[in-house]
Order: C-alpha cells, then sequence, then structure tokens
C-alpha cells in the first residue's frame, strides 16, 4: 500500500466507526459504504474480498446455523417452558433475575460459541424481561458480554482465544491450569456492577400468579426432532474435531441449520420460507462488511509494524510488553472483529519474540510450539485483550452485534452510546482484573 492508501483506508475506517457511534446511518450501510468506497478506490479487491469472507465464513456460518436453529426451537413452545420456569426461580425479583442471567449464560458460553448461545438464550431471557416488566435491552447487552467473558473458561470457548491457543500449541488441560481462572473472575465482576449499570432492573419487584401447570407441548414429535437437532449440535461442537472427519464449530452449525429446516419440511409445521424469512440477514451482513474494513486495516501493516517498535520501546521487558499488548489489543478489539485483529497481533507478538532473540526466527513459522514458559503470559494477555476488549462497544464482538440485533428487531434500538454506557466500565474493570493476574502469572514463572 502507498501512503495515500493507508491514510485513506484509516480514514475511511474512522468515518465508518464515528457513523455508527453518532448513529448518523444505520450500522449496516455505514459498514457497506465504508466497502463500497475501499473497492472504488481500488484499495480492496476482488482477492481481498475472497479472503476477508473466508475469514468471515467461519463466524458468520456459525451465526446463521444458531439462527436457524433457535427459530425453530422457537415453534415448539419450548423457550415458553423455559421461561416460566427461569420466572418462576426470580421470585419476581430483578437482583435475582440478572445474577441467574449470569449464572445460566456463563456455564453454556464454556463449551458453545458465544453468538450461538446468545441466539438460543435470548429468547427465553427476554420472556422473563419482559415478564418482570423492566427493560430488555440491558439484560441482553449483559447476555453478550457475559458470553464473551465466559468464552475464556475453556480453550474452545471463544474463536480468539483458540486462534491464539493452537497457534502456540496450548493443550485444552494447560489451558484449564493457565487462563481459566481468569476467564471466571472476569465472569464474576460483572456482578457487583450490576446494581450501578442497571439500577431499575436490579430492584425491580412483581408480585408473581401462582405457578401454573406446565403447559403440554404441542407437536411433540415436532418437538423431540428439534431437540435432537439441537442435542447433536451440542455434542458436535464439544467432540466434532475430534472425529476423524474433523468437524469444525462452524460446519457443525450448517448441518444443524439443514436438519432443522429438514425437520420443519418434513412436519409441514410451516413453510421452510417463513423461518428463513425471519433470520436476521442484517446482522449477518454487517458482519461480514465489518471483516471487510478490517481486511483493508490489517493490509495498511500498522500491526505488523508494531512488532518492532515493541522491541524498541521495551525491550525484553516481557511483563511491560504484555501489559501494552492487553492494553492496545483491548482497544483495537472494541473497534475491530477480534478474529482478524487476532490473526495481525499474532504476527506482531511473534516477531516480537524473535526480535527479543527469546525464540530463534522459525519460531515465525506454522507448527513451532517450543515457546519458553517466560513468553506465555505476553500471548496470554494477548488472549485477554481481544477477548474482553471487545465488550466495549456493539461492533467489538460478533455476539454484541447479535444481541443489538435480537433488540432492534423487537423495536428496542441500541445506539453505539447506549451499548458503551454498559460495555465500557464492565470491560475497563475485566481488563484491570486481567493485568493483574497477568503480573501474578510472571511473578509465578521466576
Amino acid at each position: 500500500m502507498t501512503d495515500l492508501q493507508i491514510y485513506l483506508t484509516l480514514g475511511v475506517f474512522s468515518a465508518v466507526i464515528l457513523a455508527i457511534a453518532f448513529d448518523v446511518i444505520d450500522m449496516a450501510v455505514a459498514a457497506l459504504l465504508g466497502v463500497g468506497v475501499l473497492l472504488a478506490a481500488g484499495i480492496l479487491t476482488d482477492n481481498d474480498l475472497v479472503a476477508a469472507l473466508r475469514t468471515a465464513g467461519g463466524p458468520i456460518s456459525l451465526l446463521f446455523g444458531g439462527m436457524v436453529v433457535a427459530r425453530v426451537l422457537a415453534s415448539t413452545g419450548l423457550f415458553e417452558r423455559i421461561g416460566d420456569i427461569y420466572l418462576h426461580a426470580t421470585g419476581g425479583s430483578g437482583r435475582r433475575f440478572l445474577i441467574l442471567l449470569v449464572l445460566l449464560v456463563a456455564p453454556v458460553c464454556a463449551f458453545l460459541p458465544n453468538a450461538t448461545t446468545v441466539i438460543l438464550l435470548a429468547p427465553v431471557i427476554i420472556r422473563v424481561a419482559r415478564a418482570l416488566k423492566v427493560d430488555i435491552v440491558g439484560p441482553m447487552v449483559i447476555t453478550a458480554i457475559v458470553s464473551n467473558a465466559a468464552g475464556m473458561l475453556t480453550l474452545v470457548g471463544d474463536p480468539a482465544t483458540f486462534l491464539v491457543g493452537s497457534s502456540i500449541g496450548m493443550s485444552f488441560v494447560q489451558y484449564l491450569q493457565t487462563v481459566s481462572l481468569a476467564g471466571l473472575l472476569a465472569v464474576l465482576v460483572v456482578i457487583p456492577l450490576l446494581p450501578w449499570l442497571m439500577p431499575q432492573v436490579w430492584t425491580a419487584r412483581i408480585d408473581l400468579p401462582a405457578e401454573r401447570p406446565a403447559v403440554p407441548l404441542e407437536r411433540r414429535g415436532f418437538a423431540l426432532l428439534a431437540l435432537a437437532v439441537l442435542a447433536l449440535m451440542v455434542l458436535l461442537f464439544l467432540f466434532g474435531e475430534q472425529l476423524p472427519v474433523h468437524i469444525v464449530p462452524p460446519s457443525v452449525a450448517i448441518i444443524a441449520a439443514s436438519l432443522a429446516l429438514l425437520v420443519v419440511y418434513e412436519v409441514h409445521v410451516e413453510p421452510v420460507e417463513a423461518v428463513l424469512r425471519d433470520i436476521d440477514w442484517k446482522t449477518l451482513v454487517f458482519l461480514g462488511a465489518i471483516f471487510c474494513l478490517v481486511q483493508a486495516f490489517t493490509q495498511t501493516g500498522l500491526l505488523q509494524g508494531l512488532a518492532l517498535k515493541l522491541h524498541d520501546w521495551f525491550g525484553v521487558e516481557f511483563t511491560l510488553v504484555a501489559l501494552a499488548l492487553l492494553a492496545g489489543i483491548g482497544v483495537m478489539s472494541s473497534l475491530l472483529a477480534n478474529v482478524p485483529v487476532v490473526v495481525a497481533a499474532l504476527v506482531m507478538t511473534k516477531g516480537y519474540l524473535v526480535a527479543a532473540e527469546a525464540v530463534p526466527e522459525i519460531a515465525l513459522g506454522a507448527g513451532f510450539t517450543d515457546w519458553p514458559a517466560a513468553t506465555l503470559p505476553v500471548f496470554i494477555a494477548l488472549m485477554f485483550g481481544a477477548t474482553l476488549g471487545g465488550n466495549a462497544t456493539l461492533i467489538g464482538a460478533s455476539s454484541n452485534i447479535v444481541a443489538v440485533g435480537i433488540c432492534s428487531a423487537l423495536g428496542e434500538k441500541v445506539t453505539f452510546v447506549r451499548f458503551l454506557r454498559y460495555g465500557l466500565p464492565i470491560t475497563l474493570v475485566q481488563l484491570t482484573v486481567s493485568a493483574l493476574y497477568v503480573v501474578g502469572l510472571f511473578w509465578l514463572a521466576r
């Protein structure tokens, strides 16, 4: 890229972010316009679009599959049954509703993709929020934020952590021993902030009617088939990559979506067209456009060029480098889709460690796993910044985009500033706790 192209790319990207932040135009339109300008200027080419959409294909497939399965499950009446159980567990208390929300979302997101979990649990959470006569936006934002943080409980819980972990050869057990506790802390610190962030929901209190007998599910056969598809999806998410055919999560989502649509078609509950019509296509388009913008941004080489700068600034002070990465990547992940940011940041981090002579130059190639123990906290800090930084804004993570899209579909517009009001304080606390955790890892490694 020439200097002019770099400045134009940064200008277009900044204009898109500002247009979304100040609600100038619809966020999907803003992102598509940005892509259009970069295409017209020749900065993005056909090959770039293919590369960007290849990267976006996984998250978009996960979202699409989750949306289809959730839409089919909604036709069974299952969400109403679970919603009734959840509502009576709250006892009519907003405080209990929010605490139970965290406890419900976190364990599910430890094993299922974040955005998929948001899609599946949203109908239940919205149903209970409306029964308690509280605003649905706050609980849905918290659902997204907790899902992102809980993704750090296991190596497979979040795409960003998985990318970093697999890149350095970190095993599932090693992750549990070194990172999972930080993921748990990132979830738990949300709870003390809830009374301050959502006082109206926290203090809400209503008298619930007497618990009514459960209404039998209509079309029980259809419900059982839909649940079987969900069970298969969960099992494949957990064990699909261990099978001989190596079924990755995006493929699992597409398989589940196709089976769910087959069930709808064969049982004749409703037309398949009706299910597909209800998919949130706007969110999928927006996510694809964001990945295209990030493709152009990473081509500027700014992230990769920081590798040598890190060495100039910090030398071999790995603790300072880790904290700088945590903060810097945290900020970047709040404005960019974290998956492509992680890809670029990994190149930058490995380049720095080579420049610092912590590892040989072959570490820049794929398959290198002989990382010294002193360097692991640097990569863990990268995980924290990429995953938790995305909690700050509505475009920072796919689950945030999904939560906002669901609210919008129900007539509740969530602006950039409104999401920031919840996301930024939580993110600052989570990153602070993570920074202390990273410092502790370095202290233990001595």
